[in-house]
């Protein structure tokens, strides 16, 4: 009978191998309230010592993909970033409200499993969990012949964290005069790659290319990991010095941000506060895009926004610079004059 599902398509014995692969990977993310290991029907984490920190703990939950950057990844071949990528959207999301990060599951779908490629993507996403702060402690990888061709794969996450609900971050908090603090990207991060494909194609575009004014291939750049702002912001949510936070995904820097700001308020965002990086600058002549489609579209540099109260800016700069994370004084929030989030 194993043969014959063999000859359908799924191989049990590899899923096995995979998995034997991935323990120590696994294991190495874990902290002490994880609960036994792989191979369970459900994964297991205490709460206990997590709920005694908080008076009134409310558990906080994100979950995303990363959407079509996965064929440019596989196109290239390239396996061991992608999991980064999976958990920083789910991650950046969850922080965003202040959670302090518990733990992280993850679902990979693929056309005919490879150990050794699996190995790859499971160790990009653990690394992802170090990043956040997150113990990863289970998954699902589904073979699944005639849904993915060989080759395809898809991903998708949960993350899990915790927080007190009279502290938690957003736009409840935000008053007239907070400083926006914009912490740099790392690149396209995992959005707008709908768009990005159709460019390259469009221009005829050579991935493995290093193009004038980069210092890489340009598949290098594309798939640049998401960054995870954990271990940056943490330190100034801890110290409660900060507002609110927009997780600068689809819909760039206007959309997002006025998620994190109250009706009556908006965003003054000063453009000429950073620079717009190479990468996007080559997109939209290669698009030949204006900068309201970038906008809408990418993040232009900027990852996340904190907004922060003045009087606690250089406190939260002083954070960042300690953490060794590029940021830049965007703007300010000021009374609503305006239909949307002003960028001038």
């Amino acid at each position: 009978m194993a043969d014959q599902y063999k000859k359908a398509g799924v191989d049990i014995e590899s899923g096995a191998q995979a998995v034997n692969q991935i323990k120590s990977i696994v294991k190495a993310t874990q902290d002490a309230n994880v609960i036994g290991g792989i191979g369970g029907f459900g994964a297991e984490y205490s709460l206990k010592d997590s709920f005694a920190k908080f008076k009134n703990p409310v558990l906080i939950s994100g979950t995303d993909g990363v959407g079509t950057k996965l064929l440019l990844a596989i196109q290239a071949n390239l396996h061991n970033t992608i999991g980064i990528d999976l958990v920083a959207m789910c991650a950046n999301d969850i922080l965003a409200q202040g959670a302090e990060p518990l733990f992280f599951l993850d679902y990979v779908g693929v056309g005919k499993l490879d150990p050794s490629q699996m190995k790859e993507i499971v160790s990009g996403i653990a690394d992802g969990c170090q990043q956040a702060g997150l113990s990863l402690i289970g998954g699902e990888m589904a073979e699944m012949p005639g849904i993915y061709t060989n080759g395809d794969y898809d991903l998708s996450g949960f993350a899990v964290g915790i927080g007190d609900k009279d502290e938690l971050l957003g736009a409840a908090n935000v008053q007239a005069g907070d400083v926006l603090i914009g912490l740099a990207s790392s690149g396209v991060h995992s959005n707008g790659f709908s768009l990005v494909r159709k460019i390259i194609k469009d221009a005829d575009l050579d991935v493995h290319q290093t193009y004038p004014g980069f210092d890489e291939p340009l598949i290098n750049a594309l798939l640049a990991p998401t960054k995870l702002y954990y271990h940056a912001v943490n330190p100034s949510i801890q110290a409660d010095l900060i507002h609110s936070i927009a997780h600068i995904t689809g819909g760039g820097i206007a959309d997002n941000l006025s998620r994190s700001i109250p009706e009556h308020l908006t965003a003054q965002i000063d453009r000429s506060s950073w620079e717009v990086p190479t990468l996007f600058k080559a997109l939209q002549k290669w698009g030949h895009l204006d900068t309201n489609d970038m906008d809408q579209v990418f993040n232009q540099g900027i990852g996340m926004v904190l907004v922060v109260p003045k009087e606690n800016v250089a406190a939260v700069e002083a954070n960042l610079t300690a953490q060794k994370q590029a940021y830049y004084q965007i703007g300010k929030v000021v009374k609503r004059n305006a239909a949307a989030v002003e960028l001038s």
